[in-house]
């Protein structure tokens, strides 16, 4: 029998389609293709190469700090993605399913997301600064802001919680 909407929740779809953006489009593979193919001067192919901001990858010639924050920040959008779709209100006080305060909550939540796993992970660079967080930060949630609609139809028409 197919999951219908009856089982699933706000937070498990959004979380899951978090999930699968970061796995495939933050894949090494996706992001050479995207480096490789695209244009960056042009609005499709900025956004494709943005889609491959939270990157995860196993070997490179950086030192082992930095791919271990690469990899933290994918880990952190998703996992913080299912903390602030738990947590936004949105979803679970909107009086029925499929309303435009669950798309929003998801979209948030994303926004947030990115831009609290790209500040937390500049905590553990080698020269942290200040000036580099917020710019960072603002860099996740400028990801969250063009991605993060994604997420918002995902969690759309899903259950809110507990009745």
């Amino acid at each position: 029998m197919a999951l219908t909407n009856r089982y699933r929740s706000a937070t498990g779809t959004g979380t899951l389609a978090a999930l699968i953006l970061v796995l495939v489009f933050g894949s090494p593979w996706y992001a050479d293709w995207a480096t490789d193919n695209t244009n960056p001067n042009t609005a499709g192919g900025w956004w494709l190469r943005l889609l491959a901001w939270p990157h995860w990858r196993f070997d490179s010639d950086d030192s082992l700090r930095n791919i271990l924050i690469t990899d933290l920040k994918a880990i952190l959008v998703v996992v913080m993605t299912a903390l602030f779709l738990y947590l936004l209100p949105g979803s679970q006080l909107a009086r029925a399913r499929g309303t435009l305060s669950q798309f929003f909550a998801g979209w948030g939540a994303y926004i947030f997301a990115g831009g609290f796993a790209a500040l937390l992970t500049t905590l553990f660079l080698a020269n942290p600064s200040l000036l580099g967080a917020f710019r960072s930060a603002s860099e996740g949630a400028g990801y969250g802001l063009f991605v993060g609609w994604i997420i918002g139809l995902a969690t759309l028409g899903a259950r809110r919680g507990t009745r």
